[in-house]
């Protein structure tokens, strides 16, 4: 072949390649094992660890949700967008979007806060519970974005539990 000088020995002849083509290679092997883990894909999992009141007013307030979301896989997930709804006690209490990048590391847990805009309309079953309970049911819903290692997918969130009500009223 041209370009690829070759040894004869006793019954056998040895190619060499040049270092280009060890390179091309390499990245190819990288790569299906990229492809092998992202095709391995498993959905985040989430949950609601608090809720902090960041303002009050006639009409409805501003709170912060901190989610706890956990990646299984076992390469980076990004995010470039994060859409949430939040139920207490079985009723809607309002939605967020959050358009900012995320950055989910392997097998790891991240803390993300995100922005919500609640009126005091749909607010009434919270706050009943806020008066007689410890804790508050919450249903988690929505989807997340991400940029995977081989393309966009949207991943639906979902997530439910209680909250500790002290985390509420610090």
């Amino acid at each position: 072949m041209v370009g690829q000088p070759e040894e004869k020995g006793v019954g056998r002849t040895v190619k060499y390649f040049p270092a280009f083509q060890l390179s091309i290679a390499v990245v190819f092997l990288a790569g299906c094992a990229t492809l092998r883990h992202a095709l391995n894909f498993q959905e985040p999992q989430i949950a609601l660890q608090e809720i902090n009141i960041t303002g009050l007013g006639l009409t409805g307030g501003t709170l912060d949700l901190i989610l706890d979301v956990y990646n299984p896989n076992d390469y980076r997930l990004r995010s470039t967008r994060l859409e949430v709804g939040l139920d207490l006690e079985d009723k809607h209490f309002g939605d967020a979007l959050l358009d900012r990048p995320l950055d989910l590391s392997p097998t790891n847990h991240s803390r993300v806060v995100v922005p919500v805009r609640f009126e005091w309309a749909g607010a009434g079953a919270g706050m009943r519970a806020l008066l007689g309970r410890r804790s508050i049911r919450y249903t988690l819903g929505g989807a997340v974005l991400l940029d995977t290692p081989i393309g966009d997918r949207r991943v639906g969130l979902k997530g439910t539990g209680e909250v500790p009500l002290r985390k509420l009223l610090r």
